[in-house]
């Protein structure tokens, strides 16, 4: 939607007055150098530093990190970027001062939790992510569904901080340590049932952060509020849960709850995945999708890939900014048109099933998992499927030659594997001073059940099969519909 058409609309929603455009806010002008000053510091510290980062320790206050100052490069680099696209995107809107100071101090909250070593700072930075949000995803404080919206956004958030402030506390309490790392110490003292009851509630609190099934709904709502700010959201605040758990990882292994991280994953996955389908609304889309790659985040961590998850959390912030940003230009220049014929052949699944097999050898050579019965065969299942499903795409949905198709797809698929390998490589070298960021688990029989489960959603999805199945299209359909008293209703109390 393009800025002209987003003020034509909220003009006819009577929410906000007709106000000239702008050339550029006063904010934009400290706000926006200040972010690009941030990226900047923190390029320049990692080049310097790089592969031996240091830590840091303020008291038991602070603690930087490998992890805190790769979530810091990242975070600046999308203040920056969202900013300088939201300053032009957003003139004439009435709340564009509002938005750039939210955004900004939204982009300070992140960096302060992913460094908070204290337990009240940390559980006190959640919340504050979480409100920030909120005041984002109502920006417009005179649209009703927005209000409703980022209220319904805000409970699941509250209850999320609940869960780990209880979490936290039950550990404080055991281990005597208000510090983070002093917690981590005194994990082997702790009995069996009170550091599962830690876990639990930190899983709890992450699977609500990042719109796992069955919190899912707070997200689909999430829409009332401007593309720049679902672009934020989608790029840093939902990945935030892959940071709580890499940050717990030690208590989540020693409390053996990766099974359990591992089946949730996997059924959100598959669920968003279908859901997705059924969307006709480009941002409910993203949505989907960003539900079911943060699912595909919790997998990774319930395989102890902590690395992995991490690595994900951070490909998927740039591409999901990228298409949040270019949403607008896309509907802009749509028409309406018959969806693309769902159609799989057996040459073409043939085709894909050696695509898909070598895109995991690939994989596994170059990073090394896979290569034991352990769940890094199950990670390299993991990108033999995404590499399986991105040549259906290209088959069917590219206007390429065939000759083109066969010759240039597994090129273009290599050098995405190698690029993404090699990624993943460098952030496991960052991260090598955070416990158990790497700790595959023994391969059991429910990782199997799983694989045979995903091999058969995908076949299902490919085929179309789910579009023959009227209960359960109309189940996927209504569990992924947002809030309903966030949904656009064209009304509006003037009062």
């Amino acid at each position: 939607m393009t800025s002209t058409e987003t003020a034509s609309f909220k003009n006819k929603l009577g929410s906000v007055a007709p106000t000239p455009p702008k050339k550029r806010h006063w904010l934009s002008g400290i706000f926006i150098p200040l972010a690009w000053v941030l990226f900047i510091a923190n390029v320049g510290y990692v080049l310097f530093y790089v592969p031996n980062l240091p830590q840091w320790q303020l008291g038991g206050l602070i603690a930087i990190n490998g992890l805190s100052t790769i979530m810091w490069l990242v975070v600046t680099f999308f203040s920056a970027i969202i900013q300088t696209y939201a300053s032009n995107y957003l003139k004439g809107f009435k709340y564009k001062g509002k938005f750039l100071l939210v955004s900004f101090l939204f982009a300070l909250s992140v960096m302060f939790f992913v460094v908070a070593n204290n337990v009240v700072l940390f559980c006190a930075s959640w919340l504050i992510m979480g409100y920030l949000m909120t005041l984002l995803i109502g920006i417009n404080t005179g649209w009703e569904e927005a209000k409703n919206a980022a209220r319904y956004a805000r409970n699941n958030f509250i209850i999320s901080t609940v869960f780990l402030s209880l979490a936290t506390g039950l550990l404080v309490f055991y281990t005597n340590a208000w510090t983070l790392t002093g917690i981590r110490e005194g994990l082997p003292a702790l009995t069996k049932g009170v550091a599962t009851l830690a876990a639990l509630g930190v899983l709890l609190a992450a699977l609500i952060q990042s719109a796992i099934f069955p919190f899912h709904r707070w997200l689909m709502s999430a829409m009332t509020s401007p593309t720049p700010a679902s672009a934020l959201m989608h790029a840093g605040f939902v990945n935030a849960a892959g940071i709580l758990l890499t940050i717990f990882a030690p208590l989540l292994v020693e409390t053996q709850v990766l099974t359990l991280i591992f089946i949730i994953g996997s059924v959100t996955a598959i669920f968003s995945q279908f859901s997705k389908l059924l969307q006709v609304n480009i941002k409910q889309k993203l949505a989907c999708s960003t539900s079911a790659q943060m699912s595909f985040m919790i997998m990774q961590c319930g395989l102890g890939f902590f690395s992995a998850a991490i690595t994900h959390l951070i490909l998927h912030g740039f591409y999901k900014a990228y298409l949040f940003l270019s949403s607008g230009e896309e509907i802009e220049k749509s028409i309406p048109k018959d969806a693309l014929p769902i159609q799989i052949k057996p040459i073409q699944t043939l085709f894909i099933l050696v695509i898909s097999g070598l895109g995991g050898v690939l994989f596994a050579y170059i990073t090394g998992k896979g290569l034991a019965w352990d769940t890094g065969l199950f990670l390299t299942f993991i990108v033999a499927i995404t590499v399986g499903q991105i040549t259906y795409n290209v088959l069917n949905h590219f206007r390429f030659s065939i000759v083109k198709k066969i010759i240039v797809l597994p090129f273009a698929l290599a050098i995405g594997i190698g690029v993404y390998a090699l990624t993943y490589n460098g952030i496991a070298l960052l991260l090598a001073d955070m416990p158990m960021a790497n700790k595959p688990i023994d391969l059991t029989y429910v990782h199997v059940l799983v694989g045979a489960l995903f091999l058969l959603a995908f076949y299902v999805m490919l085929s179309g099969r789910y579009q023959k199945i009227p209960w359960l299209y109309v189940k996927l359909l209504n569990a992924s519909q947002p809030f309903n008293k966030s949904v656009i209703s064209y009304k509006h109390n003037r009062s």
